[in-house]
C-alpha cells in the first residue's frame, strides 16, 4: 500500500458475498439464526414443493463476506433423488437507508430478473427477502486476475450496462458524493471530520466533477459495486451471472470499470478483509485488454483512440471510486453493526484517493 503524497489533514496511526459457510444450524435450534417472519415466507414457499416433506425442516448456513447485509442459504432435504431444495435470504442490514432506497432496489432487482440477469424474487418480509438460489460458484480475489474469466466479466458488464433499465437515465454519482458526504459530518466526532478533511471534501467533489463531466462520458446502468463477491459463474457453462444490485444506478460506464478495477485490490476472505493492496491494481496492459474485452464484446468495430480515452477516462473516474467508497466505511462504521474495521477500509480509500490525484491532475493543486 502506498503511502506517500498525503495531505496532512489525513492521519495515519469488505462490503461484500461469497459462499464460504458458518456451520448449519437446523430450524429446531434455540438460537434461531434468522427472523421470525422470514421463516414463515421459508415454510409456505416449502410447503408448496411436493418433493419437500417437511417444510420445517429446513437447515440455515450464513454465507460469510457480506458486509451490508446478512446472507443464508436455506436448504431442505428431498424426497426425490436425495437431493436438496436451496433458497438464499438476504437479512438487510441496519441504517443501510443512509445509502440506497430499498423499494429502488427491489424494482431493479424484479425487473434484473425480467431481463433474465440474476435471481427470482421468491418472497419478502419486514427486513429481508427470499431470493432464488443459483446453482453457481461466486468468484474469489484470484479470479479477476484469470485472463479468461477477465473476458466473462468484461463481456457481461457491457452486457448490463446495456440494458433498458426504467427511470431517467441520469447520473447518480455526484448528488450520491454529496449526500453520503452530508450523512457522513452530521455522524463523525471533530476528530473524524478533521482526520478525513470533510469540511473540504464538497470542494474536492465538485472540483472532479468538473473535471470529468467535461468529458461526455457515456452513460450506462451501472452496478456500482462490482467486487468479486458479486459474480457468479457456472462453471459448466461459463456463463457469467452479476449480482447484488442495491447500488446499482444509471452513471458513466467508466465509473463502474474503474470501480471494478479498484475492488482488484481487496480480498474480503482474509484474516484483515478490510486491508487493501493497491499494489495488486492492474496495470496499464491489463486495462486495457479488459477495456477491449469490454468494447469488443457488442461487436462493434474497436477503435485505438476510442479504447485509449476510456482508458484515461477510468482512470480520472477511480478518483471518484474512493471517494465513494471513503464516505461507504464512514458512515457504515456508525450504523453497521457487522464485524468489519470500516474506519481503516475508510482510510485507505482516501489515502489512495490524495495519492492518484496528484497523478490524474497534475496541475492541480
Amino acid at each position: 500500500m502506498r503511502l506517500s503524497c498525503l495531505p496532512t489533514c489525513l492521519g495515519f496511526d469488505t462490503k461484500k458475498v461469497s459462499f464460504d459457510q458458518i456451520p448449519v444450524v437446523s430450524d429446531q435450534d434455540e438460537e434461531p439464526r434468522i427472523p421470525k417472519e422470514a421463516r414463515k415466507v421459508l415454510h409456505r414457499l416449502a410447503a408448496e414443493w411436493a418433493d419437500v416433506e417437511d417444510c420445517r425442516a429446513l437447515e440455515v448456513m450464513q454465507l460469510k463476506g457480506a458486509m451490508t447485509n446478512e446472507v443464508y442459504q436455506i436448504r431442505w432435504p428431498s424426497s426425490v433423488g436425495g437431493n436438496v431444495r436451496k433458497v438464499l435470504v438476504r437479512v438487510y442490514g441496519e441504517g443501510v437507508e443512509v445509502f440506497f432506497n430499498r423499494d429502488d432496489e427491489i424494482q431493479t432487482f424484479e425487473c434484473m430478473s425480467k431481463h433474465g440477469q440474476g435471481p427470482r424474487l421468491l418472497g419478502r418480509f419486514p427486513n429481508g427477502r427470499v431470493e432464488e438460489f443459483i446453482h453457481a460458484r461466486t468468484l474469489s480475489a484470484a479470479d479477476l486476475r484469470d485472463p479468461e474469466i477477465s473476458a466473462l466479466v468484461a463481456s457481461k458488464l457491457r452486457e448490463f450496462h446495456d440494458l433498458n433499465m426504467p427511470g431517467i437515465k441520469t447520473v447518480v454519482l455526484w448528488d450520491r458524493l454529496r449526500n453520503w458526504l452530508k450523512a457522513a459530518r452530521s455522524m463523525c466526532s471533530s476528530e473524524e471530520v478533521k482526520e478525513f478533511c470533510l469540511d473540504t471534501m464538497e470542494e474536492e467533489i465538485t472540483s472532479l466533477e468538473s473535471h470529468l463531466s467535461g468529458e461526455d462520458p457515456i452513460i450506462g446502468f451501472c452496478h456500482n459495486d462490482l467486487q468479486y463477491g458479486n459474480i457468479m459463474m457456472d462453471e459448466d457453462t461459463r456463463s457469467v451471472t452479476i449480482i447484488d444490485y442495491e447500488y446499482a444506478s444509471f452513471n458513466p460506464v467508466a465509473y463502474d470499470l474503474a470501480n471494478h478495477f479498484c475492488e482488484m485490490a481487496a480480498d474480503y476472505h482474509t484474516e484483515t478483509p478490510h486491508i487493501l493492496d493497491f499494489n495488486k491494481y492492474p496495470d496499464f496492459e491489463e486495462r486495457k485488454k479488459f477495456v477491449v474485452n469490454y468494447l469488443s464484446s457488442s461487436g462493434e468495430k474497436l477503435d485505438n483512440v476510442k479504447v485509449e480515452k476510456l482508458v484515461e477516462s477510468i482512470e480520472k473516474y477511480a478518483l471518484a471510486s474512493h471517494l465513494v467508497w471513503g464516505l461507504w466505511g464512514i458512515i457504515s462504521d456508525h450504523v453497521n453493526e457487522i464485524d468489519f474495521d470500516y474506519m481503516e477500509y475508510a482510510r485507505q480509500r482516501f489515502q489512495q484517493y490524495w495519492f492518484m490525484k496528484e497523478t490524474a491532475f497534475p496541475q492541480t493543486e
